[in-house]
């Protein structure tokens, strides 16, 4: 997935086709590629709250917070 993501230097609200794009690429990349908002956010030199709403403009289930819970196993 070494698809370039326009980096972002202002707040500002992308345009309807680039932030779809945008935030299917971020999804896939979270979703398949495991990699944390806060990378994604690093990467793309965007704020982690605006790479969380993209995630979730993009319909993203989010993982819980952390590693293994208090409670679970680490099988």
């Amino acid at each position: 997935m070494g698809e370039d993501l326009p980096m972002s230097r202002k707040r500002y609200l992308m345009p309807g086709p680039e932030r779809d794009r945008v935030a299917a690429v971020l999804k896939a990349k979270y979703e398949r590629g495991g990699t944390s908002i806060r990378a994604l956010a690093e990467e793309t030199g965007r704020s982690y709250g605006g790479v969380h709403r993209l995630l979730t403009y993009a319909g993203t289930t989010l993982r819980r917070r952390g590693g293994v819970q208090r409670g679970e196993s680490a099988s």
